[in-house]
């Protein structure tokens, strides 16, 4: 992955001037007064682990999966927030590891927990490095060092039980490399975030990811159906069975624990039998509030289509469900008026309702709810450029804008409020600055809401940036939303987190942290609110 953006770095392009002049024109953006750090410039602090520390890493992992060099450490160096890239465009590395380990079982995993507990090392968890939210810079106060504990050589499928329909992976396997394995069983996961490219599937449970197809194959904390956890206090073992009635379930206080609780080692995941056709297709609706009440339809009565996902007017004349146009200067960038609505349907000729029934069934309920058919071209659009909007955002920030976008959810009652507050908190933060959003992820109760900012980048654009995402903050909690629905907490979300918990259940989570991680050694400043 390019180590100050995101993905392919043979895939990062830069705005064709049209784009850029019609930047300068609507938002006064200007291009940045001094070029990009190069890698080689990175400031780093110097590495804090002690010689003797080091050979005790390695004794453990192996010589060879202990790193120290420069380049190694920069891109273990934080997450793929735009904060996080400026600061890296910038060349500050202050939040570098001072090693990155790399163990290769459950067994080293625990006995490097062990000793980082025993000599106060912290500990991040790295999957993929895919974190927007500040889950990859831990505090550093009052431990010896940190390392980066890359997960990347507990990368194998480990079983597959096609009877249960549950397959068995260690938790370095990239979502891109699940689905090839899979597929040679013709199973899928179902599971394709933005991040599906180079995320993790140990990083998707610990950060309770949600997928693009949710509407069809949940979240991916519904997939998981057992794990195992090795903490500093020892290892836990989690799901005997579908569903259970002893007790409280403790997989649900792993999922989305963002390493601070232990680090997963195996994750076993309900699978499904990948679909043979797809179809996706575009829907016009007046506005947004009309989109939302057939999404609503569909959730509390059905059918659900695979995908469903509507854009609000000004995301739709922008043109943002196709991000690829966007960034190539293409003309399929402006999406018109009104608002877009993908719907995606999935199936295989003689399992369960055919595909073109429940679309029919599906055409019928959007129709009668004002909804104008735009046909496969829309759909097939969104489908190409699906995983494209963060090269998209790396041009953006590469031409003088501040590009960033933030998620919440609530009940489907509270949510014009929410989607009003947010929107006005980004506004008064930030002046005129251009804010789309989208619903991708329904539910019978409720939705999320998924924003898209785009600013003039001003003298001090990572402070900029803080100001606006704690005014959005402060409205999701005082509307009644969620801090997050997708992203995780991380650092950001934290002390937000904790207005939502409460100060019982912030005790809580911290009383569970001082019995699995004593010492506090992992993912320190991480998801936990204070006292």
């Amino acid at each position: 992955m390019l180590w100050s953006g995101w993905g392919d770095p043979a895939q990062a392009r830069e705005l064709p001037e049209p784009i850029r002049g019609l930047l300068r024109d609507l938002l006064g953006v200007r291009a940045p007064d001094a070029p990009a750090a190069t890698l080689e410039s990175v400031r780093l602090p110097p590495a804090a682990l002690p010689g003797p520390l080091l050979a005790a890493l390695a004794g453990i992992a192996g010589a060879a999966n202990v790193r120290t060099g420069h380049e190694t450490r920069v891109r273990h160096t934080r997450g793929k927030s735009t904060p996080d890239l400026l600061r890296m465009r910038v060349g500050d590395g202050s939040d570098a590891p001072d090693a990155v380990v790399l163990p290769g079982s459950h067994e080293e995993v625990a006995e490097l927990l062990r000793l980082c507990s025993e000599e106060r090392i912290a500990v991040v968890p790295f999957g993929g490095g895919t974190s927007v939210v500040g889950g990859l810079a831990p505090a550093r106060a009052g431990f010896t060092g940190v390392i980066a504990l890359d997960l990347a050589r507990l990368d194998r499928l480990r079983s597959v039980d096609a009877e249960s329909m549950v397959a068995e992976f260690e938790p370095g396997v990239r979502a891109p490399e699940a689905e090839r394995l899979l597929a040679a069983h013709g199973l899928t996961l179902g599971h394709f975030p933005q991040s599906f490219e180079y995320a993790t599937l140990g990083g998707f449970a610990a950060a309770r990811s949600s997928g693009q197809a949710s509407a069809g194959y949940g979240r991916f904390d519904d997939m998981v159906a057992g794990l195992t956890l090795a903490t500093p206090s020892g290892t836990l073992e989690l799901g005997r069975a579908p569903r259970s009635a002893a007790g409280p379930d403790l997989r649900q206080l792993v999922l989305g624990s963002e390493g601070v609780f232990g680090v997963i080692t195996s994750l076993r995941l309900r699978v499904r039998r990948a679909p043979a056709e797809r179809r996706y297709e575009g829907w016009r609706f007046a506005s947004f509030a009309a989109g939302s009440a057939a999404m609503r339809a569909l959730a509390q009565e059905g059918p659900l289509p695979s995908v469903l996902r509507l854009s609000d007017e000004t995301e739709t004349m922008i043109g943002l469900a196709k991000p690829e146009a966007i960034g190539s200067g293409g003309s399929g960038g402006s999406g018109g008026s009104g608002c877009l609505l993908i719907a995606g349907y999935e199936g295989t000729p003689g399992a369960g309702v055919p595909l073109e029934e429940r679309r029919r069934a599906a055409a019928a309920v959007l129709a009668r709810l004002g909804g104008e058919p735009l046909g496969e071209e829309p759909g097939l659009a969104w489908e190409r450029g699906r995983f494209a909007a963060p090269y998209l955002r790396d041009s953006l920030l590469a031409a003088g804008a501040t590009v960033e976008t933030l998620e919440t959810a609530g009940f489907w009652a509270n949510l014009p409020r929410l989607y009003d507050a947010v929107r006005l908190a980004l506004l008064g933060a930030l002046g005129s600055p251009l804010v789309m959003c989208h619903v991708s992820h329904v539910y019978e109760t409720g939705a999320s809401l998924y924003f898209t900012v785009v600013t003039p980048q001003d003298a001090d654009p990572v402070a900029q940036w803080e100001r606006a995402k704690a005014a959005a903050s402060a409205a999701i909690v005082e509307a009644g939303g969620t801090i997050t629905h997708h992203h995780g907490v991380g650092r950001d979300h934290r002390d937000a987190y904790g207005l939502e918990l409460g100060p019982l259940g912030a005790a809580v989570l911290r009383a569970v942290k001082g019995e699995l991680d004593p010492a506090g050694i992992l993912n320190p400043g991480v998801l936990i609110p204070g006292p």
